[in-house]
């Protein structure tokens, strides 16, 4: 949703009401924009992620039920 300034001033705690719950919310400043969000939101944009040796060792993804084994057959020919 778009908000003019003045009504943002006016009914700030409804702006971030609304953008807890339905998402970013653009304050219109002349010619100018900022974003009111969720922290939440925030994070998931700046990309403020654990580090693939981290995402591993601290409880990443469960291979439990997964089945790893290589499959032995023999390759099929080509001819090149």
């Amino acid at each position: 949703m778009e908000w003019r300034l003045a009504d943002a001033k006016n009914k700030f705690s409804e702006l971030v009401t609304r953008a807890l719950e339905e998402g970013p919310q653009r304050v219109l400043r002349r010619d100018e924009a900022v974003v009111v969000m969720a922290q939440r939101d925030y994070e998931k944009l700046s990309g403020k992620r654990p580090s693939f040796k981290d995402f591993l060792m601290k409880g990443g993804p469960s291979l439990k039920g997964l089945y790893l084994t290589r499959d032995r057959s023999a390759m099929r020919s080509v001819k090149l």
